[in-house]
């Protein structure tokens, strides 16, 4: 089953490796936006199985973007995993704290990251 994820990060080499690495390892539809408003609109076009949300984005960072997908009907049950370079133990609670379903690190390994979202969403 191909599975469909909006990776949200407004870094350009992020989201070009991710969506290569999901398209080419897993075989998964993907679409991409580079800032948290841009990812609420194509969340909500979309309608993704899952979604890829960088933390630290300029002007919404990930989890104000998170939180404002948690309150629209039409994104609020899609599966959220945060993707960060922040690993301070810390950051990693108030991260978990919010709902998602995940915390992944970067850097990430492009061969390996669709078989962590697989599973983590019980993708098997």
């Amino acid at each position: 089953m191909s599975h469909r994820i909006l990776i949200i990060d407004d870094e350009d080499d992020i989201r070009e490796v991710a969506a290569l690495s999901l398209e080419t390892v897993a075989g998964w539809e993907v679409a991409t936006a580079s800032s948290g408003a841009q990812g609420l609109v194509r969340a909500a076009e979309y309608n993704p199985d899952a979604i890829l949300l960088d933390v630290m984005m300029p002007g919404m960072d990930g989890p104000s973007t998170f939180r404002e997908l948690r309150r629209n009907p039409l994104t609020a049950r899609i599966p959220v995993l945060l993707l960060t370079a922040k690993v301070q133990s810390n950051d990693q609670r108030r991260f978990a704290d919010l709902g998602v379903e995940a915390i992944l690190f970067k850097p990430f390994d492009p061969m390996t990251l669709s078989a962590q979202i697989a599973e983590v969403l019980g993708w098997e």
